[in-house]
């Protein structure tokens, strides 16, 4: 299964997307734990588009029998680079937040729009088992 959803440039579009996020997770009957960790994660993708990505910008979801895969798409070349540690700072930390809750299955790639197939951005994502730990399995392509 894959959906996609256009994002606005303002300041409601976090809390529409965590609410998105929520709602489709909670249908497929996974566990409260990982709808929390997914929804935190859209949260600080998105956050992290709107500050730093240009538009437009996308929500894409994606689900199969082992995994729900997260992306937000933007139109910015530039990669997403993780601050340096500061425990004072206001920001900062939505990578670390991202790596840590994923255990390390998330990145950045090149990605077609699903909902504009004629432009190309970049995908910040990441990956979560649909049941428990990951246990062996091997990411894709690992954490910036």
């Amino acid at each position: 299964m894959q959906y996609a959803w256009p994002l606005h440039d303002d300041a409601r579009t976090v809390g529409h997307a965590r609410a998105i996020i929520r709602d489709e997770l909670s249908a497929l009957s996974l566990c409260s734990d990982l709808v929390d960790d997914a929804v935190l994660m859209v949260s600080e993708l998105i956050t992290n588009a709107l500050m730093y990505g240009d538009g437009p910008y996308e929500l894409a979801l994606h689900v199969d029998a082992r995994e729900i895969m997260c992306l937000v798409v933007d139109s910015s070349p530039l990669l997403p680079q993780p601050s340096p540690p500061d425990v004072g700072a206001e920001h900062g930390r939505g990578l670390r937040i991202i790596a840590r809750l994923s255990d390390g299955f998330y990145g950045c790639h090149p990605q077609r729009y699903v909902t504009h197939p004629d432009l190309v951005g970049k995908a910040t994502w990441f990956a979560l088992p649909r049941s428990g730990a990951t246990g062996n399995v091997v990411p894709l392509r690992a954490g910036t």
